[in-house]
C-alpha cells in the first residue's frame, strides 16, 4: 500500500477544497487495495469537513491545535496568516515527514512551508506540486521554485494552456510537467443534489455566476452588461453566487444603475446545482480562469457556457467556441454580442454546443482523475 499525504491548506472558500477531497476520495474508492490516503489538517481549516473525510475512508491528521476561523479576506491579513501559519507548522511537517514517511506528499495553496523543507532536508517522500489555476509568477514563488526544480518529483497542470506557461517558464524539467485534470464531476452527487426546492421566486429565466467576489472573477463586467441590455430585455435576471472582497462595490454599482430588480447578489451557497439546473446558461467573466469547476459541472448537468477566453482553460474547454460561447477577456461589447448569440441561436445550434460540451465535461470525473493520477504514482 502507497501512503499518499496530501497538504493544502486553504483561507478562503475556492474549488481547489473540493478537488483536493475528490482526488484523496478518487484513491481510497477505486485503489483501496493500493493506495493509503491521508488529509494534513494545518489549522483547522478541514475540520468541518472530519465527518466527510472519514465517511470517505480518507485518514485524518490535526498538524497543529492551532484553530483560525474562516474565510479570510484581505491582502494583508492573509500574508499576516500566511507568514504566521509558516511559522507555526513548519517544524511539525517536518516531524511527520520524518516519522511517517509517505510515498508521496501532494501539495497545493500554501506550499512555501513543503517546499522550503524540501530546499534544506532530504526526505524518502517524493513531492508532487500541484498547480491550480494560472499561478502568478512573483519573485519569491519562481525562486522558491528553482531551488527545489531539481529535487521535485512531478509538477501537475490542469489544462495544456497551463502546461505550456509552465514550460515556457523554464523552471523545471519539462519531463516532470503533466496534465491532470480536476476530479470536479462526481456523478452520484451531483445528482443527489441537483434536484431540490424552487430557488427563482420572480420565475424569470436568469442567467447564472457562481465564484468568490474578487477582481479575478469580474462581476462588475456582468452589471455593466445588463445595465446595458436593460432598456432593451427585461425578460432576464442575473444571479450572482459567492462572497469576497468586492461585495460592497458590487451592490454600490447594482444600486447606482438601479438594477436591484434583475441583479442579485445570492452570497455563498453549499449546494450551487439547484441553480445551475433552473438557469438559462452560465456566465463567466473572469480575468484569468482554469477553466474553473462551474463551467465543468454546468457543462455536465447540460448547461451552455458564456465565458471569457481568459487564460488558462476555457478556450481550450469550450474548444474555441464550438462547445460554448466566447467573449473577448474584458470586453464589454463583445460579453454583449455573444450574449446576444446565445439567445438568438436556433435551438439546434446550442444544443449541438451542449453536447460537446458534456463530452469534454467526462474527462473531468472522479474516475478518471484516479485513472491518470494512478498512473504518476505508480
Amino acid at each position: 500500500m502507497k501512503k499518499i499525504f496530501y497538504w493544502s491548506p486553504y483561507l478562503s472558500n475556492v474549488a481547489t477544497i473540493r478537488n483536493v477531497l475528490n482526488s484523496a476520495y478518487s484513491l481510497t474508492k477505486y485503489g483501496k487495495n493500493s493506495f493509503n490516503t491521508y488529509l494534513l489538517d494545518v489549522f483547522g481549516e478541514w475540520s468541518s469537513f472530519k465527518s466527510d473525510i472519514l465517511n470517505k475512508k480518507i485518514n485524518y491528521i490535526e498538524l497543529s491545535k492551532i484553530k483560525i476561523n474562516l474565510p479570510i479576506s484581505g491582502f494583508l491579513k492573509s500574508r499576516f496568516l500566511s507568514i504566521f501559519i509558516f511559522v507555526l507548522n513548519i517544524f511539525p511537517l517536518l516531524a511527520l515527514l520524518k516519522k511517517e514517511k509517505p510515498h508521496y506528499l501532494i501539495i497545493h495553496l500554501l506550499t512555501s512551508i513543503p517546499l522550503t523543507l524540501l530546499f534544506f532536508f532530504k526526505f524518502e517522500t517524493k513531492f508532487i506540486l500541484r498547480i491550480s489555476g494560472l499561478p502568478k509568477l512573483n519573485f519569491f514563488r519562481k525562486f522558491l521554485w528553482k531551488l527545489v526544480s531539481k529535487k521535485i518529483f512531478l509538477i501537475t497542470c490542469p489544462s495544456y494552456e497551463t502546461l505550456e506557461d509552465i514550460k515556457k517558464s523554464k523552471i523545471f524539467d519539462e519531463n516532470k510537467i503533466v496534465v491532470l485534470y480536476d476530479p470536479i464531476i462526481n456523478v452520484s452527487l451531483i445528482n443527489k443534489k441537483k434536484n431540490f426546492s424552487d430557488i427563482n421566486p420572480s420565475k424569470k429565466e436568469y442567467f447564472l455566476s457562481i465564484g468568490r467576489l474578487t477582481k479575478q472573477k469580474n462581476h462588475h463586467l456582468l452589471i455593466d452588461l445588463f445595465f446595458k441590455i436593460n432598456d432593451e430585455n427585461k425578460d432576464f435576471n442575473l444571479y450572482i453566487l459567492g462572497e469576497g472582497e468586492e461585495e460592497k462595490s458590487l451592490k454600490q454599482k447594482i444600486i447606482r444603475y438601479n438594477l436591484e430588480d434583475k441583479v442579485f447578489l445570492l452570497g455563498f451557497k453549499e449546494n450551487v446545482y439547484p441553480y445551475i439546473m433552473s438557469s438559462r446558461a452560465i456566465i463567466s467573466s473572469s480575468l484569468w480562469e482554469d477553466p474553473g469547476a462551474v463551467m465543468i459541472e454546468a457543462a455536465f448537468c447540460n448547461k451552455i457556457v458564456l465565458s471569457s477566453d481568459c487564460k488558462n482553460g476555457p478556450k481550450e474547454f469550450l474548444m474555441n467556441n464550438k462547445a460554448g460561447y466566447l467573449f473577448e477577456n474584458n470586453n464589454l461589447e463583445s460579453l454583449f454580442n455573444s450574449w446576444n448569440g446565445l439567445i438568438t441561436d436556433s435551438s439546434t445550434k446550442v444544443y449541438q454546443k451542449k453536447i460537446l460540451a458534456k463530452k469534454n465535461s467526462r474527462r473531468y470525473s472522479i474516475f478518471n482523475h484516479y485513472l491518470d493520477l494512478k498512473n504518476f504514482l505508480i
